[in-house]
């Protein structure tokens, strides 16, 4: 998920804020949405000067086109009439992109927030600090902030009798029948590079050289930072790992299955792979 352009981050309001803004609510990754008035299939979040379900720690989190962004927690059994709870990612293509973006920060300030009231050094509560940024220790005074767990994406590519090919992957783990790019999270002391090469490498028993970044995208399902890389095929026979790769295969470019979707960094690294073999 990208955050547009029009999106200013802030960690508390601004002194002089108007009142009311957007409510990004949510219970357990889930967000409360409406339908939008007179727009078909698409959806909402609440605006005002109040949401309309009890909530607690609401944190602002931005401005969007200067309107301020409030995230808050609610533990309500149903949403009320006219609303819905539903899980974010099944929000994509209905919520716009923006709001999608705006709700994916506000699951990872709030899912901190949950994850954080007590210390783990000394497991006493904690309280706010730095403007809400940060939670402190009412104890030992230990001072802890949101952690991204980096993670790599690899899109390996070769020539194949018929041009450039792909290759791509589904796992156990995937919501949907799609194939995507190789992805693993970085283990201690291990560099982004390192770990494209060890997960190519333990997930399809390949070898890679030439690693090209492409980009990133901050994932919030909880808290991953994606870095994406390009890279070629070095040899080696595709060999999945068992439990995690249920099939990987190499595509033409011109007969690609079923892919991710557009939000994420996956699709759009795949498809400059596509644009880059087809110029």
């Amino acid at each position: 998920m990208f955050l547009p352009a029009t999106f200013t981050p802030l960690w508390s309001s601004p002194a002089a804020s108007p009142p009311g803004g957007l409510w990004f609510v949510m219970d357990r990754g889930r967000l409360l949405t409406f339908a939008a008035a007179g727009e078909a299939d698409t959806l909402a979040v609440p605006q005002g000067d109040a949401p309309p379900v009890p909530v607690e720690g609401v944190q602002c989190i931005g401005l969007l086109d200067d309107v301020l962004c409030w995230a808050a927690r609610t533990e309500t059994e149903a949403a009320p009439s006219g609303f819905t709870m539903e899980p974010l990612r099944r929000l994509f293509d209905r919520l716009p992109d923006e709001l999608v973006a705006v709700a994916g920060r506000a699951a990872q300030v709030l899912e901190f927030d949950r994850t954080h009231r007590h210390c783990g050094a000394c497991a006493a509560p904690t309280e706010a600090c730095d403007q809400g940024r940060g939670r402190r220790c009412t104890a030992c005074g230990d001072v802890c902030y949101p952690r991204l767990a980096p993670a790599m994406m690899v899109l390996v590519t070769r020539e194949g009798p018929g041009g450039r090919e792909l290759l791509l992957a589904t796992g156990r783990r995937f919501a949907s029948p799609v194939y995507s790019a190789l992805a693993g999270f970085v283990e201690p002391s291990e560099s982004l590079e390192d770990c494209v090469r060890r997960e190519v490498q333990e997930e399809v028993g390949l070898r890679v050289r030439g690693l090209r970044y492409f980009g990133s995208e901050c994932w919030p399902f909880p808290h991953s930072l994606m870095v994406a890389f390009m890279a070629e095929y070095d040899g080696g026979e595709i060999r999945c790992e068992e439990g995690e790769i249920v099939d990987a295969q190499w595509f033409p470019i011109g007969r690609l299955p079923a892919l991710p979707h557009r939000l994420s960094v996956a699709r759009r690294l795949i498809d400059f792979a596509v644009a880059e073999a087809e110029r």
